[in-house]
Formats: C-alpha cells, structure tokens, sequence
C-alpha cells in the first residue's frame, strides 16, 4: 500500500512539481494550498508525511505544524519544510515547533525523494 504525503504550498506550481516526483516513485499525494486547508484535510485523511511551506496565506508552515502536533495522529508523522526560507533561527524556531526537517527550494528531485524515504523509513 502506497504511503500517503501531504503537500502544502500556495504555489499551484511547487504544488504540481511536488506531486508529480513523488507520485512517480509511488506515493500517494494529497493537496493544500495553505495551512488552514491543510489541516481540513489532515483530519479527513490519513497522512503518512507532510511536506509543508512556509510562508502561506491564512495559515504559514509554522501555525500549521504547530496545530497537527495537538492532533494526537499526527504527533509522530514527520513533517518537512519545503521552502526558499533559509536563515538559521527560522529552522531553529520550526525544529521547536516540530519540524522533521528542511529542503531549500529550489531542489533537486532526487534531493526530495531521499528526504522522503529517510523519514518515511
């Protein structure tokens, strides 16, 4: 059974090119394009991974990961950043937060896949 990912940009694009590598090496994706979208479908689906933005409209990365960890599902589901953020105190601020880890966009398809198998297991 194929594993689940939640991708969440406010980019239909980074959204498309998200969904199409990973959904080409067999896993199953669902999208939002923010977090407050992303955390109705969070509650309607079972997510094996989230992989998230962080500058969104109406919910950004880090409000979105802080409400999916109160959600006792979704406490031990790795979540990663996928964003064009880099400054060190935003990941030191996401990692409190509950960040798994972090991919700096632009990447690199194989870059994402290996992040994806690495977490997923």
């Amino acid at each position: 059974m194929a594993k689940t990912i939640l991708s969440v940009d406010d980019s239909a694009s980074m959204r498309q090119m998200v969904k199409l590598t990973l959904s080409g090496a067999g896993y199953d994706v669902v999208e939002a394009s923010d977090g407050r979208e992303a955390l109705t479908k969070a509650g309607s689906a079972s997510v094996h991974m989230v992989l998230t933005d962080l500058n969104m409209p109406n919910m950004d990365g880090l409000t979105l990961i802080r409400e999916l960890r109160k959600m006792p599902a979704y406490r031990g589901v790795p979540i990663v950043f996928l964003t064009t953020e880099s400054d060190e105190g935003r990941k030191a601020e996401a990692k409190q937060s509950g960040a798994t880890a972090w991919i700096t966009k632009p990447f690199k398809q194989e870059q994402l896949l290996a992040v994806v198998r690495k977490v997923l297991g």
